[in-house]
């Protein structure tokens, strides 16, 4: 499976396409990040943003595309920045029906290092090791792209699975829940005939 790892932000979005192959072996097939003046108007970043990662999109034709999720921090504009980035790629991802998942930022770190704690730097070393690069990948912001793509090829299997089985266990109770609906459904006409019946026959013996 082949996915597009992004890890957005205005003045430099990180993108990384790795391939997985048996068991948990991957390669980097490429990385590089796109970058927008900071004196730019919003929407000329973002439109910038946009052609990048579709021209990636229409050159590597990954399978799915991976996206940092973006959390509240104090720097407002940041935040906003980023998650108007993370948009933009969703946005070119559905145009072209690939699936878009959002990681957070623990979940790359845990997948890659062992640590939802690591900091940027052990995220990098790592990625560089498990993807057997002759050097690590810079600026962060490449090697964050690669380690997103890197986490979603080794728990969105887990996750697919998980969730096919909470699917099939939430089915399984509907289905049980419908047959004592229906059982109860059936036993109830019974029970009103006979009183219904018993009724008719005390009626007619007071008639008489």
């Amino acid at each position: 499976m082949r996915v597009l790892g992004v890890d957005p932000g205005l003045t430099r979005c990180g993108l990384g396409v790795v391939d997985g192959g048996t068991g948990r072996s991957v390669s980097c097939v490429a990385v590089d990040v796109v970058r927008t003046p900071a004196d730019a108007d919003l929407a000329v970043r973002l439109l910038r943003i946009a052609e990048g990662v579709e021209e990636w999109l229409d050159t590597y034709k990954p399978q799915a595309v991976a996206v940092e999720r973006v959390f509240s921090q104090h720097n407002v504009r940041t935040v906003m920045g980023t998650a108007q980035t993370g948009g933009v790629v969703a946005l070119a991802a559905a145009r072209r029906g690939l699936p878009v998942v959002f990681h957070t930022p623990s979940e790359v770190k845990a997948a890659v290092t062992g640590s939802g704690r690591a900091d940027k730097a052990q995220v990098t070393i790592m990625v560089t090791r498990l993807l057997k690069l002759a050097q690590a990948p810079t600026p962060a912001d490449a090697a964050d792209a690669l380690a997103l793509a890197i986490c979603h090829l080794w728990r969105e299997p887990m996750r697919a699975r998980v969730a096919d089985a909470e699917a099939r266990a939430a089915e399984l109770a509907r289905k049980h829940k419908a047959r004592l609906a229906a059982a109860a459904r059936a036993a109830a006409p019974r029970g009103t005939g006979s009183a219904r019946a018993n009724t008719a026959t005390k009626r007619t013996g007071t008639t008489r």
